[in-house]
């Protein structure tokens, strides 16, 4: 686990270690989301960067009933 100092200016370095294993270059758009105490800086990259991000995903879990299209009722009026 990386730790950073906030200065005065709130200008964060991201450690070396989590640019290189993210990715990030300069100019990199990043963005920022607050959950309670915590913050997170995810970055933003183009759709054709995304081909091919899910490989090797194992597709062949079976879905829950409620998740099975026509099998639902949550939201038939209920």
């Amino acid at each position: 686990m990386d730790i950073v100092t906030v200065p005065p200016k709130y200008q964060v370095v991201i450690p070396r270690k989590v640019r290189e294993r993210v990715r990030l270059r300069p100019g990199t758009r990043l963005q920022v989301i607050s959950f309670d105490d915590r913050i997170e800086l995810v970055p933003l990259r183009p759709m054709r960067e995304m081909k091919g991000f899910l490989k090797g995903l194992d597709s062949t879990f079976q879905r829950d009933e409620e998740d099975r299209p026509g099998t639902s009722t949550r939201w038939k009026g209920a």
